[in-house]
């Protein structure tokens, strides 16, 4: 019993060891974010009955990644909050008036990657959001999708993931009440993204 109990533990051992060398290993390759082939999407439920969907469509950032074992180390992204769109125009300017993301006074949403874990190509992500001079833990659940060549041999990368966030938790607090109680605007907000990401070009010495 106590030989097999010994041998687990230094199989146990050998497996972490292996498993972190794979990581520390990893040839780490900064891909930056490509907005015009990437969506940063949210839907949020209105009058208690449907969703209004919308993304952003200006986002920069990069993110530093393994393209072999698709490890993620580093994802850092800038949001410009003026730049909503839910395909109404009306809507839109209230949404950047200081009722809600008061586009003014914080132009823009950050987002920075503290930890990343993978099971094949399924990933948990977490990472500071900062929305509304507001700075919160957030979490991602998505797919690494890929590695692939663009027709101009340039290695491109894509991701989706989902989360959800409280705006009253960021002070978005604006809202009113229906006649049967509920509120024209949730508080609960999902995030959509789908992003894609080519490699950076170095310059040469």
């Amino acid at each position: 019993m106590i030989i097999r109990k010994l041998h687990l533990w230094v199989l146990g051992v050998v497996c972490a060891f292996v498993l972190t060398s794979g990581v520390a290993g990893a040839e780490m390759k900064r891909y930056e974010i490509d907005a015009e082939h990437s969506a940063i999407g949210f839907s949020i439920p209105h009058m208690t009955v449907s969703n209004v969907r919308g993304q952003f469509t200006d986002v920069s950032g990069f993110v530093e990644l393994d393209p072999d074992s698709k490890h993620v180390k580093t994802v850092e992204a800038t949001i410009k909050a003026a730049t909503i769109n839910t395909l109404h125009e009306k809507r839109d300017s209230h949404l950047r008036s200081p009722d809600f993301l008061d586009v003014e006074k914080y132009p823009t949403m950050t987002y920075k990657l503290k930890s990343y874990r993978k099971t094949g190509d399924t990933f948990t992500a977490m990472g500071d959001f900062t929305l509304h001079g507001v700075t919160k833990e957030v979490t991602l659940i998505g797919r690494f999708i890929g590695v692939t060549k663009d027709p101009g041999g340039n290695s491109r990368a894509g991701f989706t993931a989902s989360g959800r966030i409280n705006r009253q938790e960021f002070g978005i607090q604006f809202n009113k009440t229906l006649d049967n109680g509920g509120m024209i605007v949730g508080d609960e907000v999902t995030i959509l993204l789908d992003v894609e990401c080519v490699r950076a070009k170095t310059s040469a010495p």
